[in-house]
């Protein structure tokens, strides 16, 4: 078992902000605000987080345990769309819809095949595994659909040339969709090339601090990683998929109102 860090022990670990903080002052980064807000945020957010979740674990209650998913999906697809700036009303259905089956088919398959469990929404498996494969999900849509459509935009020239030739939209937009779901996926899967040598990811750390034992702790984090590359992957071409019919008008141009609030 894991030794409990007290509240002045925390206090400690938040002097560490002063490196970042001093940082900004020096180089003038003008981020000092932002990491002080962030750093608030993750406290109360996590505190509060802590409280929620001892209770719906004791509970353990079906609807409870979806309407928590629904409420991350939702702050999940309000912070990709405040990252990459994009029309959050155009945006925002396809990218919940994209979530949602992405981390309902990735975890229902994880917790019933790879897991076994009997029940496959138990709150205490289904919550954490959810929020961790929305998580990177989220990741991966960041990247992927700014990488997309800026690309769009910075190349509209390439992408009417290929029209004028008689391609399809899918045919032009393909190089465009294949650059998106690569640059997406491109950090999970150097973590896998280099994990356990250079690194042990939070979830294996985690089992073991807790007293699992190691090769349990890397059986299931081996499970995990696999999950998360299939999530960012499956997410970001669901999201493309959702996203471009909305994105272009029936001429297959770039609508004007895509980027911005």
């Amino acid at each position: 078992m894991a030794n409990d860090i007290s509240i002045l022990s925390l206090f400690l670990a938040a002097l560490m902000f002063l490196i970042p903080i001093g940082f900004s002052f020096y180089f003038k980064l003008f981020m000092t605000k932002d990491i002080i807000i962030s750093g608030i945020r993750m406290f109360v957010q996590l505190f509060l987080v802590g409280v929620f979740l001892k209770y719906i674990f004791q509970l353990d209650n079906f609807m409870l345990n979806i309407l928590w998913l629904f409420l991350m999906l939702i702050v999940a697809a309000f912070s990709i769309l405040s990252n990459i700036e994009f029309n959050k009303k155009l945006f925002l259905p396809p990218i919940i819809a994209s979530l949602f089956l992405v981390v309902a088919f990735v975890g229902i398959y994880f917790n019933y095949f790879i897991i076994g469990l009997k029940d496959i929404f138990q709150a205490k498996y289904f919550i954490p595994i959810g929020g961790m494969l929305l998580g990177n999900s989220l990741k991966g849509n960041i990247i992927g659909l700014d990488n997309f459509y800026k690309n769009i935009s910075k190349q509209e020239k390439k992408y009417f040339y290929k029209l004028s030739l008689g391609a399809t939209r899918y045919e032009a937009l393909l190089p465009f969709i294949r650059k998106s779901i690569k640059i997406s996926s491109k950090p999970t899967l150097a973590t896998m090339a280099t994990i356990g040598i250079v690194s042990l990811p939070g979830m294996m750390t985690g089992q073991i601090l807790s007293g699992e034992s190691p090769m349990n702790a890397i059986k299931y984090q081996i499970a995990i990683t696999i999950a998360i590359l299939v999530t960012r992957m499956l997410g970001i071409v669901l999201t493309l998929l959702f996203t471009i019919p909305i994105a272009f008008d029936e001429y297959g141009v770039l609508k004007k109102d895509v980027f911005g609030n």
